[in-house]
């Protein structure tokens, strides 16, 4: 008998951490829970602009079949350059933070 084949359906995420002063952090991960826990992270903070921030909260993700889809919308969303925009386009969808 042939040895059965495992598919690995490999998901991106793209995502915004909101910290308690209001400020927005956008990125992409394969694995969204450990990406969360390493923002978090207290132990180093040197260079991290999330360590020294935090800590974050997950408001909004969006899930894609391929890195490069992710990474596309993840730069698309960066280019807003707004706090504003975050909230008025991406949050507002889903204001009580359902569909996370």
């Amino acid at each position: 008998m042939p040895p059965l084949l495992v598919w690995s359906v490999r998901m991106f995420w793209v995502y915004v951490l909101e910290n308690s002063r209001g400020k927005f952090y956008v990125g992409q991960t394969e694995d969204l829970d450990e990406r969360l826990k390493d923002h978090n992270r207290t132990d180093c903070f040197e260079g991290h602009f999330t360590r020294k921030n935090g800590p974050w909260r997950l408001v909004w993700s969006e899930e894609h079949n391929t890195r490069s889809s992710a990474v596309r919308r993840e730069r698309q969303i960066k280019r807003m350059k707004s706090a504003n925009w975050i909230r008025r386009k991406l949050l507002a969808v889903n204001p009580d933070g359902s569909g996370l």
